[in-house]
């Protein structure tokens, strides 16, 4: 390149823009004495693996009889879009007291913009910074000027820095200067004499300077004062304002040919460098958490240092150039490494691209043995692998994350339930001060102090005496049934109330909820008549076959007890071996009723019900172990509920159009070798020898040619076998609809039950409002007469009648136009008693479509 040439290179987007000044004809295009400004973007083919050229541009630099010289070329913002762009700084002299400056901007189209322009009577070294805006900032005798296109002039910064080593700018603070100023010492410092390295060390600090405030930020936290004789170049990594004081985390090179790591003012890492005299550095993205930095040398040589430990990770030498920039396209960055003498007229010709890890490219004359489908594959997989691994890393660390939730929403629930076991239990909550701040409310609004049996209990826990009668347990196969008797007075459905047991294995002090399967069951006690026991006494190997036309056995299967009463249990299911891994374990009963806001319950309340412990050893001795009797009769009651909450429950609808099903009871003890639990007269057992053995059978007849049968047995096999044998013995036309809601009142019967109420409801309602209405009416009629009849007293009989007459007339435009407002606590109380029985209504319509 002759000495009328000049070149530089920049990485713009991915591109690598070429400038080149010169002077000459270009073919008679220009004068002679015309400089041209040309620019090359050239970007990297993947497919050829070089630099081809992608388009050109060229500005003609109208100064003649002047020497031009690129002083610097980088990107930087517009002001006035916010969007970068490159751009070249230009110096032009045409004597040595003249010397021109102008900035140009080049656009994607190639075009470049006179951006800025000043003339100064000195010349600019290497102390000059362009910044965005674009904003130009040198420093000539101690002294720190500036100059932007919005200012238009050169103003000077009233800090007197001995050096700038850094400018920027930083969030919420705008553009900053770092650099060295010199300390003003005190007088008993100056009559000291202190020694010319104490001076060289301790009269210069760092310091940090707002352009716009035009004031000093800070002098601490930054770097120490011995080093600030030491640092010739700094780059700050972040910085933020903590306190009222910036705090910076920064890299800096020194003349000891280190690069040190300094945070908030103290040096973290050290690596001594491979080169000698650094003047730049970089930052190296290459993604997946990989960072370095790049340090250039003046010998023209550079190396790499990581982030992470601080170490020499790669050198080079003999470079005419280092840019960072995604050459390849995939989303992070690589370091291009241009060695000396590569520039020729069209392409970059010998390079290197690389990002310290799977991705390298290089002009080296390839390997003609290599495989070039294998290299495409590999070439491939570092393009895709990379991202891929990426939205790995996130997706780990999102379910790390998530675990982390889980985790803490765990032992805020562990320190909760124990709290609340504390408190039902009457201990001392022994929770410290730091885990009472996980703790959450779990029974309503938190209690200050700890609660014994003697104490008062939270209004939301009721004492278990009043309500709960029994609590009992039974282990069934691999389920352990848990059941509560509740007393006559609390009438509760499956929707109200939930059963559960808190697990507590003795060798930790946190409670485990065990997930359960609850149920509700209602039994009518009392006893059949004596038609119904004499006719059992009878044949057992008759069949029966009855029509509707048989009477006498008609009138006895429809007689009821004159006195009926039902017992309630609340059973828990759940699975036995998770429970006995330690071979024995505790369990606390809970019982929650939920809120009704016109129950007799409007707050959900808690009812602790005991606690009972299980052993292995208990198993292995037969305690609480529930097996079907043979030929003896169900003992304890607690062992039937048991019965109906392990097995399965099936329910069917039985028709018969032509026969009567009075004698299905009979049948069920006849054919299937039922047996009445005298207890509970409407359950069957089965005592059938084999499969049938321990099914129990429910019978309840809505008609004579209509009932509900409920099965409980086994397994499915069990009852379909059951179902096989009992249709032998039933008349010919019945029909089996298997009920998915159970053995509850028919869904048509129930949703014309429940719009029989919603209409009686409405009627009542509107009945009270038109009497209120009418009450309201009256009186004003009243009043109205007796003003009248005051008014009338002394007029003659024609008078009298017109009076009359308009007194109706009166009245019947009062009664068309009568204000039939109600009060607003009536129309609420209307409104929400209606909704109510809606609810119930609507929720039946839909189960009755889903049948």
């Amino acid at each position: 390149m002759s000495s009328n040439e000049q070149e530089r290179l920049l990485c713009y987007n991915g591109e690598v823009l070429v400038f080149h000044l010169s002077k000459g004809n270009f073919a008679d295009k220009w004068p002679a004495k015309t400089s041209i400004l040309h620019v090359r973007r050239m970007v990297f083919d993947r497919g050829t693996k070089t630099f081809v050229l992608k388009s050109t541009g060229c500005f003609n630099i109208k100064e003649e009889n002047s020497n031009l010289k690129i002083v610097c070329c980088d990107c930087v913002s517009d002001f006035r879009t916010r969007m970068n762009f490159p751009y070249i700084f230009i110096q032009s002299n045409e004597s040595d007291k003249v010397f021109k400056y102008f900035l140009l901007f080049l656009h994607n189209t190639n075009q470049f913009e006179r951006r800025l322009s000043f003339e100064l009577d000195y010349e600019l070294k290497d102390s000059i910074r362009v910044l965005n805006g674009p904003l130009v900032l040198w420093q000539h005798v101690k002294t720190v000027f500036c100059i932007s296109s919005q200012i238009g002039k050169v103003v000077s910064v009233s800090v007197n820095f001995s050096s700038v080593e850094w400018a920027g700018e930083i969030e919420n603070l705008g553009t900053v200067l770092l650099g060295l100023t010199e300390c003003c010492l005190s007088e008993e410092e100056c009559t000291q004499k202190p020694s010319e390295s104490y001076y060289a060390i301790w009269n210069t600090k760092f310091c940090v300077y707002s352009l716009e405030n035009q004031e000093v930020l800070s002098n601490t936290y930054i770097i120490p004062p011995a080093y600030s004789s030491v640092v010739t170049c700094v780059h700050v990594c972040s910085a933020e304002v903590i306190t009222n004081q910036l705090r910076m985390s920064l890299i800096a090179l020194t003349q000891k040919n280190q690069l040190i790591s300094f945070q908030n003012g103290t040096p973290k890492s050290v690596c001594q460098l491979p080169f000698e005299d650094p003047f730049s550095v970089q930052i190296l993205d290459s993604g997946e958490g990989n960072l370095f930095f790049i340090v250039s040398f003046r010998s023209s040589d550079a190396c790499a240092i990581w982030k992470k430990n601080f170490q020499v990770a790669a050198k080079w030498e003999k470079l005419s150039s280092v840019l960072v920039d995604d050459f390849i396209g995939t989303g992070t960055e690589q370091i291009l490494l241009l060695f000396k003498a590569s520039l020729n007229s069209d392409c970059l010709a010998s390079f290197k691209i690389t990002n310290l890890g799977k991705i390298n490219y290089s002009s080296e004359p390839l390997d003609c043995n290599k495989d070039d489908s294998l290299e495409d594959q590999q070439e491939n997989r570092h393009l895709v692998v990379p991202p891929l691994e990426t939205g790995l890393k996130i997706g780990l660390a999102s379910i790390q994350e998530l675990q982390k939730d889980l985790l803490l929403k765990e032992k805020i629930l562990s320190k909760s339930w124990k709290a609340l076991i504390n408190s039902i239990q009457g201990k001392d909550d022994s929770t410290s001060s730091v885990e009472e701040d996980f703790l959450v409310p779990f029974c309503g609004e938190e209690e200050n102090s700890v609660h014994t049996f003697d104490e008062k209990l939270p209004e939301n826990f009721q004492n278990s005496e009043e309500l709960v009668e029994k609590m009992w347990y039974r282990v069934m196969d691999d389920s352990l049934v848990v059941g509560v008797k509740t007393t006559s007075s609390l009438k509760l459905s499956l929707n109200a109330v939930t059963l559960s047991l808190l697990m507590d294995q003795g060798f930790s002090s946190s409670f485990q909820l065990t997930k359960c399967q609850n149920k509700v069951i209602t039994l009518s006690t009392g006893s059949f008549p004596a038609p119904y026991l004499l006719h059992e006494i009878g044949s057992k190997a008759k069949k029966i076959k009855l029509n509707s036309d048989r009477k006498e056995e008609e009138s006895f299967v429809y007689e009821q007890p004159s006195k009926k009463e039902c017992v309630q249990m609340i059973t828990g299911i759940t699975s036995l071996s998770p429970l006995l891994a330690s071979s024995k374990f505790c369990c606390i009963v809970l019982l929650q009723i939920r809120g009704r806001e016109n129950g007799s319950y409007p707050e959900d309340c808690y009812i602790p019900c005991g606690r009972f412990f299980l052993s292995l050893e208990d198993l292995s001795s037969g305690k609480y172990l529930l097996t079907f009797p043979k030929n003896k009769p169900i003992e304890h009651m607690e062992d039937l509920f048991a019965y109906l909450a392990a097995l399965q429950k099936s329910c069917f609808q039985i028709t018969s159009p032509g026969y009567a099903l009075n004698s299905m009871m009979v049948w069920l003890i006849e054919h299937m070798k039922g047996e009445v639990i005298k207890e509970f007269p409407e359950m069957c057992f089965c005592k059938r020898p084999g499969i049938f053995y321990g099914t129990l059978f429910s019978w309840k007849q809505r008609t004579p040619f209509e009932g509900i049968l409920t099965v409980y047995s086994r397994n499915q096999t069990v009852l379909f076998q059951c179902l096989h044998n009992l249709i032998r013995v039933l008349p010919i036309n019945c029909s089996f609809k298997n009920l998915k809601l159970g053995s509850e009142d028919f869904p048509t019967d129930r949703l014309a039950l429940t719009l029989e109420k919603e209409l009686a409801t409405l009627s009542s309602l509107s009945s009270s409002a038109l009497a209120k209405v009418e009450n309201n009416f009256m009186e004003s009629s009243e009043a109205s007469k007796g003003n009248s009849s005051t008014m009338t007293a002394s007029s003659d009989e024609t008078e009298k009648i017109l009076l009359y007459r308009r007194e109706v007339q009166t009245e019947k435009e009062k009664l068309l136009g009568t204000n039939l407002k109600v009060s607003g606590a009536l129309y609420r109380e209307i409104t929400l008693k209606l909704a109510e029985i809606q609810l119930k209504s609507d929720l039946i319509a839909q189960k009755l479509t889903n049948l």
